[in-house]
């Protein structure tokens, strides 16, 4: 996995310098995928084609292609507009050091190469990359992310009950989790109750994700997460621990990870590397 990283760190900044676009945009776009993270979209890409036996590095385009998704979504989360953060990865965030206006280019040239790099890949068949393309569409669109994200913001101040916090959640961050599952299905050619099934496991993982997301903003350090934490309270923002306590919020982290590593074990598939992602979110401390 770790090779995998440096590999896909190495592909990012080879799209980023093939473009023909001004200097100062194609910094700003280099800048914020170079920024470092855990990568945990790629691998679940990656673990997802190994399970199947197939050769991970199939899904590189698509890998980063979700990266730039992923990358763009925070630059503009970042912004005054949004959560006004200073820090992201323990670097000043992109319009502190490139300005507003650049970072939301910036964004907006992640978000539509993107689809460019899916377009242009050269192994799959057009059938396959209108699927992938149509899925990470709909993962990252009006439907998905950008759902979650408006009703983050209008979750604000407000007392959410479980129901809606789930609900930005599932489109804020697990939907595109589950397309990086889905996607790797689909070059697989998995059955449909094999897909089923494994959307089901990336449902329970982008929810754990989050808890764990929001559990770190209690008790995380500053100096791992690489941002400033507390901003959920300073917010008012309604979080799981917030409406279950801090331990209960844990006990529906680790039942949400318990739910996905019982719908891998009913797979016939090589589940190691899943498994030990699903282990890593639970765990993780940044």
């Amino acid at each position: 996995m770790k090779d995998q990283i440096e590999t896909i760190n190495t592909q990012l900044k080879d799209y980023i310098q093939s473009l023909q676009t001004p200097e100062t945009l194609r910094n700003a776009m280099d800048y914020s995928l170079q920024a470092g993270g855990k990568r945990i979209r790629p691998l679940l890409i990656f673990s997802t084609l190994s399970a199947f036996k197939k050769n991970p590095l199939i899904g590189l385009p698509v890998a980063c292609a979700v990266e730039m998704i992923h990358t763009y979504s925070l630059i503009h989360d970042d912004l005054p507009a949004m959560d006004d953060d200073d820090l992201r990865r323990g670097k000043p965030t992109n319009h502190k050091v490139f300005g507003e206006a650049t970072a939301i280019l910036a964004g907006d040239g992640l978000l539509t190469y993107s689809f460019q790099v899916l377009a242009e890949m050269e192994q799959l068949s057009a059938h396959k990359k209108i699927a992938l393309i149509r899925e990470l569409a709909k993962a990252a669109g009006p439907e998905g992310m950008v759902a979650g994200q408006v009703a983050d913001l209008e979750g604000e101040n407000q007392e959410l009950n479980l129901n809606q916090l789930e609900y930005i959640h599932k489109h804020k961050t697990g939907n595109l989790l589950a397309f990086c599952i889905r996607a790797g299905a689909i070059m697989a050619d998995a059955d449909e109750e094999t897909l089923k099934k494994l959307e089901e496991y990336a449902f329970h993982i982008g929810l754990a994700f989050q808890i764990r997301d929001d559990i770190l903003d209690i008790e995380g350090s500053m100096e791992l997460i690489g941002k400033n934490i507390g901003r959920d309270v300073e917010k008012q923002k309604s979080t799981y621990p917030k409406l279950l306590t801090l331990e209960g919020a844990k006990e529906k982290l680790n039942d949400h990870l318990l739910k996905a590593e019982q719908i891998l074990q009913s797979l016939s598939i090589e589940r190691n590397y899943l498994k030990f992602i699903t282990e890593l979110i639970g765990k993780r401390n940044r």
